[in-house]
């Protein structure tokens, strides 16, 4: 009965680990509002939609009208983190985010600080 109970104890960490770990990586997937501070445009407000295609986070980047201004041309994830390169004002650019909670992120965009927060809609 011990033997049992620890292998079903040690099947249910298992299956635990995977669930946060699979949680993890579609932490990004949705739409982020972000408010990048200081840029010589004054604080700028966009908003970020990633979704994953064929395993790869991708997507577009809008304005705060909702309107396309440019795709996002490469994703790199890690643990917490992701880098976003996407080309802002005719300049190719990485936005690096980093994970704060359920629903907010922090960052830098070029030197400027980025904070944001998934859509209300997508939490």
């Amino acid at each position: 009965m011990k033997k049992f109970k620890t292998t079903l104890l040690v099947l249910l960490s298992l299956f635990a680990f995977l669930g946060l770990k699979a949680q993890t990586k579609d932490y990004y997937v949705g739409k982020w509002d972000l408010i990048i501070y200081g840029t010589p445009y004054g604080n700028v407000k966009r908003t970020f939609v990633l979704e994953r295609k064929d395993g790869k986070l991708g997507g577009v980047v809008q304005d705060s009208t909702g309107q396309e201004l440019t795709k996002i041309t490469n994703v790199t994830e890690k643990e917490k983190t992701v880098a976003i390169d996407f080309t802002a004002q005719g300049y190719d650019v990485t936005l690096s985010l980093d994970q704060v909670d359920s629903g907010h992120v922090k960052g830098n965009l070029a030197g400027f600080e980025a904070k944001g927060a998934r859509r209300k809609e997508d939490q």
